[in-house]
């Protein structure tokens, strides 16, 4: 492995927790990634999302679950390409970064995937609450509603406050008990899950089978734009979901033992589990179709609907597990790392962490009064839109013009002869190709022409993002060697 012209680490880029993890101190295995999906999919936010894709273009409903699950296979190759590097390497994304945004440039991106992450952070920490505040109203017998501040009761607010301070003082205690909070935590919530399934067929009887793939059909769809173009939007947003851990996925492959084992975490966890997961959402929506009146997307309302204390209760508890634990994986660990990465020598990842969790705090309390009113859907669009390009940048900088080779050392050096140094530590060309991207992606959310692109925005960014930096990387080579 070459080494940097002065084989020295900079402070300003350096400290224990971006450093090289050696190869015999990673402990995780294929079953600690399975585990990271398996909490990211059944997440409350999860569930609300698969499930509203369901209603939202008036699809059969097995075309919306073939085309999550189509989506599930896709993730998993788009993560397998951005976790081989650190999984080589040990390193971090934001440190990952550095190869093709420059030494200093990285924090750009890093704080870009952080802001996102943030604000993923404290929405699932409202959902998480949600799951808590079934619990307390169980409990103390309260029924569930009324006025309150902000959109919120009281027993809201201090469920979310509860949930806060759980998912902080979890992140205190380090990544070790994150793994074991995320392999107790997945397995229970899929028991929950499909205990709910079965109380759900109990009560809507065997005729809830038929209506499985028709009872979305010719519903009152907000979004009509025919089955086509319906499943590969539907495909579209679920890759959008996943966009903040597909840039960020080195930072959980550093840990893993080897790249087998990562292939197989990646694949068990996403479209097996997907599978599985998207089947059970399939099912209980239809069946709160069927016993309802009406279309339920979020489970802690449809364990209420369920009146069964002891369903309730468990269901509270793992509900609020599982949307904690992929709180702390792909919105909390990020944002830590990638803060610390803004000034390694001043900022850790604890107090990235907690810098996170004081923005976060005001983001979640704001979810019922106004960001929730722009769709589920639009939302997730947006957060990825913004971030695909990043993904781009570093797939194609990785594997097309370094051709998988990385010189660790220099990547932690702020020596101006350094391969990652180019412009006062900043790769302009990388910046203004994540610029363009972001601005094609992020319209085609927005912009009332590109509507009928809406859904395809994270795939847009992301082969616009490598495709200019190559050709930006190309540009200034041949200017160099003429």
């Amino acid at each position: 492995m070459a080494h940097s012209p002065n084989g020295a680490r900079d402070g300003a880029l350096y400290n224990e927790d971006l450093a090289p993890i050696p190869a015999d101190k990673r402990q995780w295995g294929a079953f600690e990634i399975f585990n990271v999906w398996n909490n990211d999919i059944q997440s409350l936010f999860g569930y609300s999302l698969a499930a509203s894709l369901f209603i939202t273009y008036g699809l059969n409903g097995w075309a919306v679950f073939a085309a999550i699950v189509l989506a599930g296979f896709f993730v998993m190759v788009l993560v397998n390409l951005t976790g081989r590097p650190s999984v080589r390497y040990g390193v971090p994304y934001p440190v990952m970064a550095r190869a093709s945004m420059g030494v200093y440039g990285a924090r750009f991106p890093a704080l870009v995937r952080g802001i996102v992450a943030i604000f993923w952070y404290g929405v699932q920490t409202y959902f998480a609450s949600t799951a808590v505040a079934l619990l307390l109203n169980t409990l103390l017998g309260i029924e569930p509603g009324g006025t309150g501040f902000l959109g919120m009761t009281g027993v809201d607010w201090l469920s979310y406050i509860i949930v806060c301070i759980f998912q902080v003082g979890l992140f205190m205690m380090g990544i070790e008990w994150v793994g074991r909070f995320l392999n107790w935590a997945g397995p229970f919530v899929y028991a929950v899950m499909i205990a709910l399934m079965l109380m759900i067929w109990w009560k809507a009887g065997n005729g809830i089978f038929a209506a499985l793939g028709s009872i979305f059909e010719g519903s009152e769809a907000t979004d009509p734009r025919g089955p086509f173009l319906g499943f590969v939007t539907v495909m579209g947003t679920m890759i959008a979901y996943f966009a903040a851990v597909v840039i960020n996925f080195g930072d959980f492959s550093r840990f893993v033992s080897d790249e087998g084992a990562m292939r197989r975490g990646n694949f068990w966890g996403l479209p097996v589990s997907i599978a599985l997961f998207s089947f059970i959402a399939l099912f209980v929506t239809a069946g709160t179709v069927v016993l309802f009146g009406e279309k339920l997307v979020n489970p802690a309302d449809i364990v209420a609907r369920v009146d069964n204390t002891l369903l309730t209760l468990v269901a509270a508890i793992t509900f609020f597990a599982a949307t904690v634990g992929i709180n702390l994986v792909a919105n909390f660990i990020p944002p830590a790392y990638d803060i610390a990465n803004l000034a390694p020598d001043r900022i850790s990842a604890r107090t990235g962490g907690l810098i996170t969790a004081g923005i976060a705090f005001f983001i979640g309390a704001l979810w019922v009064s106004f960001i929730s009113n722009v769709g589920i859907a639009s939302f997730v669009d947006t957060l990825g839109a913004v971030l695909a390009p990043l993904y781009g940048i570093l797939v194609a900088d990785y594997y097309l013009v370094r051709r998988q080779k990385i010189d660790l050392e220099a990547l932690f050096s702020a020596d101006p002869a350094g391969p990652y140094y180019y412009d006062d530590g900043w790769n302009k060309k990388a910046i203004m190709a994540f610029g363009i991207a972001a601005v094609f992606s992020v319209a085609t959310v927005w912009v009332p022409a590109l509507a009928s692109l809406s859904g395809f925005g994270w795939v847009i960014g992301a082969l616009l993002g490598g495709m200019f930096h190559i050709m930006l990387m190309r540009g200034a080579k041949q200017a160099q060697t003429t």
